[in-house]
């Protein structure tokens, strides 16, 4: 069981959250100029690495505010997203 930390909430476990996905993947700015297999490659293509990985939470049974977490893929320790920090 992970123990997510909420920054307005404090520490929570993990069945009060909703994983939503790898954070800092742009939208495209134009998505109806965008062709199927581009759009289908921003809606399931992600990476998949062991280590530092950017990820979005949202505290769905709590203060509902989604927020950007770095966790070890290898390990599932979390640590807060530090601004300007990108993970390898």
């Amino acid at each position: 069981m992970l123990l997510i930390h909420c920054p307005w909430c404090g520490d929570r476990d993990e069945t009060e959250f909703h994983y939503g996905g790898q954070a800092h993947v742009d939208y495209p700015e134009s998505p109806a100029d965008v062709d199927d297999a581009a759009w289908a490659e921003y809606l399931f293509v992600r990476d998949n690495p062991r280590g530092l990985f950017h990820e979005r939470w949202t505290h769905s049974a709590g203060c509902r505010r989604w927020f950007n977490v770095v966790r070890d893929t290898a390990t599932n320790e979390m640590h807060p997203e530090m601004p300007g920090k990108v993970a390898p």
